[in-house]
């Protein structure tokens, strides 16, 4: 119990704003890694997960390809980039190891949120003559939002837990203090960086929380698919062919 205190105390120290690399600087290095390779990850994963949910196809190698991408182990392709781009793009490198590390999630958002629409809701649409980019536009991604924001939710708290490997190669960030501690056994320090990082996920894990929420559809609106449930009734009117 003493160690938490330490550490809460090593948290809020004048000392912490002082030195090579300050808590704020560490905290704010840490959300640019993390909120950069999410949006990266997102221009590229968002496009291909919207058009696997509206054409049904190419499913089966997004889940391959996000499958084999969750196994990556983090630490040694960071290491092994750096190698290989050399010290001067070692920012690069890392960047593009967390763009890895989020598109998985993301890309299962992205089309997870469209294929569990009701298809009566998208077969009411291409009645009504809606072309396809107007039922993509108008209705699969407004009714998938809530779903790609989960998916956002999941890759931002793995990428800023992952980020801490950063400091492995000399980018900073809170692993910076871990690294640190760990050399010089300084275990209130590691707990103290620790606790930092879980207060982060957390409060980005609140910020998509209200996303989420909001994202969700309107009862009165077209229904998308529970996992649990049969087929929601629609409000809009069947028309025949």
């Amino acid at each position: 119990m003493n160690l938490f205190a330490e550490a809460f105390a090593w948290i809020f120290s004048p000392e912490r704003l002082e030195g090579s690399l300050p808590l704020p600087t560490a905290i704010a290095q840490q959300l640019a890694f993390t909120l950069g390779s999410v949006a990266i990850a997102a221009v590229i994963a968002i496009p291909i997960g919207w058009l696997i949910g509206h054409s049904g196809r190419g499913r089966e190698i997004a889940v391959f390809l996000s499958g084999a991408a969750r196994a990556l182990p983090a630490l040694g392709l960071v290491v092994l980039l750096v190698k290989l781009a050399g010290v001067n793009l070692k920012t690069e490198a890392a960047v593009v190891v967390f763009v890895l590390l989020a598109i998985p999630s993301i890309l299962a958002g992205a089309y997870a949120g469209i294929e569990a629409i009701d298809r009566s809701v998208i077969d009411a649409g291409r009645a009504m003559g809606m072309t396809e980019w107007q039922i993509l536009f108008r209705i699969e991604m407004p009714l998938g939002l809530a779903l790609l924001i989960g998916g956002l939710r999941s890759a931002t708290l793995q990428v800023v837990a992952t980020v801490t490997i950063a400091a492995y190669v000399g980018l900073g960030g809170l692993g910076f203090f871990m690294i640190q501690g760990l050399n010089t056994r300084d275990f209130v320090e590691i707990l103290g960086a620790s606790i930092v990082v879980v207060a982060l996920a957390l409060a980005l894990d609140g910020v998509f929380a209200l996303l989420a929420r909001f994202a969700v559809p309107r009862t009165d609106g077209p229904r998308v698919r529970s996992a649990r449930t049969a087929r929601a009734p629609l409000p809009v009117p069947q028309v025949s062919r």
